[in-house]
């Protein structure tokens, strides 16, 4: 396809502010997104709907394909289906393959690519590092790259900026090009309410490349952009959120646990404590899951493993508890099963759900896997149904196409992801549909008074009491 670039670039780093500016305005500014996925996509789109020429890169040959034949690929993230067919019509999208292609034409290089944890629970940068390395022989002098990519501290300023600057130091950061971060914050599934509504952290390797890619953000998104001293300040802001959450989960989770052995709704303490002005409510469930939480948590922790102290040991403890309540679900499990005299060997159990979080079509680090293979270990027989998983195969499992026939037939029916679908489920269908079934209920949808009086054989995390 060919590339919407038609002009050289304006080498952005050389220019003054106001004269970047009347360049933003005029659609003179040329983007490189390099990861068009969950997040980068949309980001791109972003930036070609404020009228800046955007070619998105990708390593995904059916994903490019996809994009230039007009299909949007996200079809759980709303509002973005419109604005994908606005800027294809107008000529400021396209998607390649080739980073070598487009990277010498673009005045801005964002990077929106995946830095997830390996099969050792360390962070993994090889996405980045990858791309780095490349672009040492690609980008044109006074160039901006932008990671959008989540981090831990001081990766930007100790590692990353080493691929760009390459052994020979043929290019030397703020001289030749600029560099730095303004991390992505956006929630899946409503990643364009978020763009819309939520600050952006911007932060450079000096003071000058931070105030650019605040006017460049600032052209784009209609948010506050806040400037942070430095790049790793920013992302340690951005982790710290995130680790926060992880931490107040694993508190619940522990809390849930307690209140089971103390015949106390964990739900109704909830709704209780939050109406209290400095409490922030989390909620329990099977695990923590997705691409940010668990791995954030993971990052944070191996920038104190450098440094060499004993830091961040309650961040160590929550990733414990969090990986913990899999086994949890499987005792709860366990126990309905032998309330009604049945084993959970030779079972059949049905997973409602494997989405990490409702309403996405994603199984990234999904809390319903160390589920479904702890029930296979114990010989349980799985089922799947997921409205976001119709009739395709998930861990080895065939989906089911719909939930009538999914709930026939089986002995215990787990419900992981609170999806829209499950939170209008009636007890009275699920009851009708199989004798002496039970339910476990992970997340805290179902009304448990109503659905143990519809016959049915109710667990929940936390949900203790009558």
């Amino acid at each position: 396809m060919k590339l919407i670039f038609d002009e050289n670039p304006v080498k952005i780093m050389s220019r003054e502010l106001p004269e970047i500016k009347n360049l933003l305005n005029s659609g003179k500014i040329k983007v490189c997104v390099v990861g068009i996925g969950r997040i980068g996509l949309p980001t791109a789109l972003s930036f070609a709907n404020s009228n800046l020429p955007t070619v998105g890169v990708d390593i995904n040959t059916n994903l490019v394909n996809m994009v230039n034949s007009g299909e949007f690929p996200l079809k759980d993230e709303p509002g973005y289906a419109e604005i994908f067919q606005n800027v294809i019509k107008n000529k400021k999208f396209s998607a390649t393959t080739q980073l070598e292609e487009v990277v010498p034409k673009s005045d801005v290089i964002l990077l929106s690519l995946p830095t997830p944890m390996d099969t050792n629970s360390n962070p993994n940068y090889s996405a980045l590092e990858s791309v780095g390395k490349k672009l040492h022989d690609l980008i044109p002098r006074d160039s901006l790259v932008i990671v959008e990519s989540t981090v831990e501290p001081g990766y930007i300023e100790n590692d990353f900026v080493k691929f760009l600057e390459g052994n020979d130091k043929s290019l030397i950061s703020g001289r030749d090009f600029g560099l730095g971060v303004c991390p992505e914050t956006a929630n899946p599934g409503e990643i364009l309410k978020d763009f819309k509504s939520l600050p952006r952290l911007a932060g450079g390797l000096n003071d000058k490349i931070a105030n650019i890619i605040i006017d460049l953000y600032k052209h784009v998104f209609p948010v506050e952009i806040v400037k942070m001293p430095d790049c790793k300040t920013a992302n340690a802001a951005k982790l710290t959120t995130n680790v926060f959450r992880y931490i107040n989960i694993a508190f619940v989770n522990e809390l849930a646990i307690l209140c089971e052995k103390l015949g106390i709704d964990i739900m109704k303490v909830l709704e209780a404590a939050d109406m209290k002005y400095n409490f922030q409510v989390h909620y329990p469930g099977p695990g923590v899951g997705g691409p940010c939480l668990p791995v954030n948590s993971v990052q944070i922790l191996h920038s104190a493993k450098l440094i060499g102290n004993n830091l961040l040991r309650m961040v160590s403890l929550s990733q414990e508890i969090n990986d913990g309540m899999a086994s949890h679900v499987i005792d709860l499990i366990s126990e309905a099963l032998q309330s009604v005299g049945k084993k959970l060997d030779n079972s059949k159990v049905l997973i409602l759900g494997v989405s990490y979080k409702p309403n996405v079509k994603d199984i990234q680090i999904t809390p319903a896997e160390p589920v479904i293979k702890k029930l296979q270990e114990r010989g349980a027989t799985i089922k799947i149904y997921d409205p976001y998983f119709k009739s395709s195969t998930v861990f080895g499992i065939k989906t089911e196409e719909n939930l009538v026939d999914a709930i026939s037939n089986i002995d215990a029916a787990v419900l992981i992801t609170s999806h829209d679908e499950f939170r209008h489920i009636e007890p009275a269908f699920l009851a009708s549909k199989s004798r002496q079934l039970v339910f476990v209920d992970t997340r805290g949808v179902i009304d448990i008074h109503v659905a143990r009086k519809a016959g049915l054989v109710v667990r929940g995390i936390g949900r203790g009491g009558n």
